[in-house]
């Protein structure tokens, strides 16, 4: 290994994710190493975050890239403060320190010269003798300069374990000063506390640092992780067996060592244990519009649960039953309303409205142009001309926007209708419900077990509650099935409206949703083999491969309906891919859209954070809920600016700027594609699905149907016949653990 010592004048290229890093380095010895006409090195490697200015001791060997030449390729990386008064003004300038930019380091650094960094260390008070300083700026720069000692400390040894910077920077954060010691000690709790750090991460570090193979804080952290692994992907419980076998494949250790740690778990009410059975999925259940008789449950089997869903199961199942049998309700004083009835409404929709003032506990599901929204309107007049107080809401934003569009009345996301904050949980609970007559949940579908238990406990006894949503849509993203298994139970009336309505019907993204969803292949116009000359609202673009599939969408995104239909690529049109990988996934997808409908250009400002590019003007989704910014998964945005000094990202959600840390730029992600998951609830003026057989584990008709049905006035196929066919034919669903209609029928 030979070894080399430099400080850092440009980095060309840095990659947070695994540190990997194109640096141009200036020798302290050029006479001893091969430099180039400039009297730089070009340095690669996987490096801790580095700044412009930072002196480094570098091992490794010098190779010849075919095309770029003799680098140097470290494989060992020691970091020192500059030395130089240059090195330290472009270190300071380089924006490594929140709060300084080149302008300001440059009067710093004239002050105190070489005496800088000894100032910022341990003097800092003195930063009020630089002009436009003042005491509020001279702490947040302390702050600033301390934090990122400590973040680099951890930084250095996170990067010994192939932990991303980007991650670095989160763990101080969350856990501040102790943040090493933690990582040291015990690193499972990473995967507990820090999203993005994984149980194998955190694996990685226990075994570097010598934790036996079968040591018990290992099997439980395996456990927990399998069982979190599982609720990620809509599981409330996992049987119990099943928990043993992926919790033994996860460890590499045998089953028998297992079974002792997930008793001392539940001993330790960590988790629950709890007999359950269950029966057949809903399509094998007749529903009918009034749902009767009990249902018979067999495959009895031990479920294990995560102790903060357990109790939701549980909750959602006794909140509802004391809900439905609450007796007299806040409408029990109605006088007959079915004569007020709009005579334009068909007979489902008056008997859906019946039901719901005569039943405490609704459900109205049906698809597209069936008339559930017409429905929900005619119930809100009934209710104001009889005085009667409501609510409206839907699990996401976007939908609750869609509700109170179509019904004209003030609709929110059910956090907000809760009044949540971080600090204080949920508002409205148990001790302070909500004060209405009758609520309104829309999208039901999209509930999850967790959110929903925290909204029945907001609804007193006597309040009437409709469920409405599409139940053949794709389930909720969290875990649960909500509006299925509530369905499946028969214990509430259901009804499902099925006519389609003689304007929706004109509409083949209305026609073609139902024939999806009854397992017939859609119908496209003639138009489709002469793609120059579109007509009605659904088409498709035929190909075979993926990436003429790719090519083709990018053309028709930012060309052909811009053209033929007036539709704004950015604005107007989505594009819902059921896959993230592959050429015609949403990552790839979204990098040629952004190249194409936001190009780099020297004046617009652009940052590399968390293993993406965001530029000004880059449409953005929201991916997780965050309560303090009152923006949640799914919500779509507009990045307006980009401030390097107090780095943070402005993004504009539906007319309101919000601010994001670059430390929380994890939390977005490109919009320009999507998946088909993370679209609902949402509606779009015109959507394009790329669909190739190469997608084969994702084609699956309720994933079509949901994405067709995100379509207002326009939508695209663009890929093959064969992967159509397939979707359509495909009405296999992955199957949830629940236990909640087991549990209804129980109360």
């Amino acid at each position: 290994m030979e070894k080399l010592i430099g400080s850092i004048e440009r980095i060309t290229y840095y990659n947070p994710e695994n540190g990997y890093s194109v640096l141009r380095l200036l020798p302290v010895e050029p006479k001893k190493v091969r430099t180039d006409r400039t009297g730089l090195i070009t340095v690669v490697g996987n490096f801790p975050e580095l700044a412009i200015g930072e002196s480094v001791n570098l091992q490794g060997n010098w190779i010849t890239h075919p095309k770029h030449g003799i680098q140097f390729q470290a494989t060992k990386c020691e970091t020192r403060m500059p030395a130089t008064v240059a090195g330290i003004r472009r270190y300071l300038g380089s924006g490594i320190i929140k709060g300084i930019g080149p302008q300001l380091a440059d009067r710093i650094v004239s002050h105190f010269g070489a005496d800088t960094l000894e100032v910022l260390d341990r003097k800092p008070e003195l930063l009020l003798n630089v002009t436009d300083i003042g005491p509020k700026r001279s702490q947040l720069i302390a702050k600033a300069w301390e934090d990122q000692k400590q973040i680099k400390e951890i930084m250095l040894f996170l990067h010994s374990h192939n932990i991303s910077s980007n991650l670095a920077t989160k763990i101080f954060k969350h856990y501040g000063q102790q943040a090493l010691d933690i990582v040291t000690n015990n690193p499972y709790q990473l995967s507990n506390d820090i999203d993005g750090v994984g149980f194998k991460t955190a694996d990685k570090i226990a075994r570097d640092i010598g934790l036996r193979f079968d040591h018990p804080s290992r099997i439980e952290a395996g456990l927990l992780y399998t069982l979190n692994k599982n609720a990620d992907s809509g599981n409330i419980y996992i049987p119990q067996q099943e928990l043993i076998d992926q919790t033994s494949e996860l460890l590499g250790i045998s089953p028998e060592n297992i079974t002792q740690i997930i008793d001392r778990l539940s001993e330790q009410q960590l988790i629950k244990q709890e007999i359950v059975r269950t029966t057949g999925e809903l399509s094998e259940i007749v529903v009918d519009e009034l749902s009767e008789g009990i249902i018979k449950y067999g495959n009895e089997q031990t479920g294990v649960y995560l102790v903060p869903l357990y109790y939701a199961e549980v909750g959602v199942a006794k909140l509802l039953s004391a809900i439905a049998s609450a007796f007299p309700t806040r409408l029990s004083d109605l006088p007959p309303v079915f004569i007020s009835m709009d005579p334009n409404l068909s007979d489902e929709q008056k008997s859906a409205i019946k039901i719901s003032l005569n039943h405490p506990v609704s459900i109205l599901t049906g698809g597209p142009g069936t008339g559930k929204t017409t429905a929900i309107r005619s119930l809100i007049a009934i209710l104001e001309s009889c005085h009667k107080t409501y609510a409206l809401a839907s699990p996401t934003g976007r939908a609750a926007k869609r509700l109170s569009e179509a019904t004209d009345r003030p609709a929110s996301t059910i956090h907000r209708l809760l009044g949540y904050s971080i600090a204080e949980g949920f508002t409205h609970n148990a001790e302070n419900p909500l004060k209405v007559d009758y609520l309104v949940i829309d999208e039901s579908s999209m509930l999850d077990i967790t959110v929903a238990y925290n909204l029945l406990k907001a609804v007193q006894p006597g309040t009437h509650l409709l469920l409405a949503g599409d139940v053949d849509q794709l389930p909720s993203v969290g875990p649960g099935d909500v509006l299925r298994d509530l369905i499946k139970s028969k214990v509430f009336p259901v009804t499902r409206l099925q006519t389609i309505f003689r304007q929706a019907a004109n509409s083949l993204i209305i026609t073609n949703s139902h024939r999806i969803n009854r397992g017939e292949l859609p119908v496209f116009p003639p138009a489709e083999t002469d793609p120059e000359k579109p007509a009605g609202d659904f088409f498709l673009f035929p190909t075979e491969t993926p990436e003429n599939t790719s090519d083709w969408l990018v053309d028709i995104v930012c060309n052909r309906i811009p053209t033929k239909f007036g539709f704004s690529s950015m604005v107007d049109v989505q594009v819902l891919s059921p896959m993230y990988r592959g050429p015609v996934g949403v990552t790839n997808l979204n990098n040629q859209l952004q190249a194409k409908l936001n190009p780099y250009r020297s004046t617009k400002s652009e940052v590399s954070l968390s293993g993406n590019v965001f530029r000004i003007g880059d449409k953005l989704m929201q991916t997780k809920n965050n309560y303090d910014k009152d923006i949640y998964n799914g919500d779509i945005g507009y990045l307006t600016g980009i401030d390097h000094i107090d780095q943070r990202l402005e993004i504009e959600f539906d007319g309101r700027n919000i601010y994001f840390d670059w430390s929380e730029a994890d939390q977005l992600t490109h919009a320009y594609a999507i998946s088909v998951h993370k679209s609902q609830g949402s509606e779009f003026n015109a959507i394009v699905i790329p669909l190739v057989t190469q997608h084969y584990v994702m084609l699956q008709r309720n994933l079509l149907y949901t994405a067709v049905t995100r379509a207002k006035k326009l939508c695209v196929l663009v890929g093959s016949r064969r992967a159509i066919t397939i979707s359509v034919k495909n009405n296999t669903t992955a199957h949830r653990f629940s236990a909640l209609d087991w549990r209804l029928n129980q109360y």
